[in-house]
């Protein structure tokens, strides 16, 4: 139960609102505890979501399937065999739009749904209307992704640059206005002010905490490390578990054309990596689940 630091009379002075503000501030809070509780994982199968960077497929006009994504899909299988069930989602035949990048003007300009794309309307896309709730359903989710330019390819960046509405963000206070900085500053210091570290969901909620990261990237130089570092660092700050050895890049010596790569890297080289990549992911979604998702310890007053 939430302890009460401040009288709604001592709230509305010093955010200097009116009563239908704060109450709408109580009821955003009050929702978001409700959200929550429904991320304590549920019993029964394992949820694994994978998903696929690559823009490549034979249908398109490279004429040939991506390496991520056929190492990725092995990778599924090896959790089907665990008992877990998995989705594949190959983000090229996704509408994502980019990330409007509101989010760092004011904390609680990036709501969750996306307002820059809101579900259900005629401005939202795939992310909004489909992706956000596979992620919210899933235990675990693998990345995969090829190495463009030394990073993660554009569509990897797209999705994880949008994921952010799903990390500590809140529903807008004026859904009909919610870009309203002024407002959304308010939001902020009413959130600053009253949330407690002790109960999910006063404050800012991390969707991602508690959910199991693995990743997988192919590439032809370091730049695969480089990926795996990012990717590790991001979804580190968006509460995702990584076990050990849940992170593996398949890559072909660079004194090789890259025509030879698929035959290397799909090899029997990696198979070993990518069965214990399923395996220590399956587990250590076992051993979290033994706690709630919440039971990761954040700041729910900041983002």
């Amino acid at each position: 139960m939430l302890k009460k630091k401040y009288t709604d009379g001592e709230l509305m002075r010093l955010l200097e609102i009116d009563k239908k503000t704060l109450e709408r501030f109580q009821a955003i809070r009050k929702d978001t505890i409700r959200q929550a509780r429904k991320l304590v994982k549920r019993p029964g199968k394992i949820k694994v979501l994978g998903i696929s960077g690559s823009a490549r497929s034979e249908f398109g006009f490279a004429q040939e399937n991506s390496n991520s994504e056929e190492l990725l899909k092995r990778c599924l299988a090896h959790f089907e065999k665990l008992g877990a069930k998995t989705e594949l989602v190959p983000l090229r035949e996704y509408s994502i739009k980019p990330c409007n990048a509101c989010y760092s003007t004011t904390n609680t300009q990036c709501h969750f749904y996306c307002s820059c794309y809101p579900k259900g309307t005629p401005e939202g896309d795939d992310m909004s209307n489909i992706l956000y709730d596979k992620v919210l359903a899933a235990d675990a989710i693998v990345f995969a992704t090829p190495v463009n330019n030394f990073k993660m390819s554009t569509m990897m960046g797209a999705f994880i640059d949008r994921c952010i509405s799903l990390d500590g963000s809140l529903a807008p206070v004026n859904p009909k206005s919610p870009k309203d900085k002024n407002l959304n500053i308010k939001h902020m210091k009413f959130i600053e002010l009253t949330a407690d570290n002790d109960i999910p969901g006063s404050g800012m909620l991390r969707r991602f905490s508690g959910k199991v990261a693995g990743v997988i990237v192919t590439g032809h130089e370091e730049g695969a490390s480089m990926v795996i570092s990012t990717l590790f660092m991001t979804l580190s700050h968006f509460g995702m578990l990584f076990p050990p050895f849940a992170n593996m890049y398949a890559m072909a010596s660079v004194c090789n054309s890259t025509y030879k790569d698929k035959e290397m890297v799909l090899g029997d080289c990696y198979a070993s990596d990518l069965k214990s990549l399923a395996f220590n992911v399956h587990l250590a979604v076992k051993i979290a689940k033994k706690y709630p998702a919440t039971a990761w310890k954040t700041d729910y007053r900041s983002n």
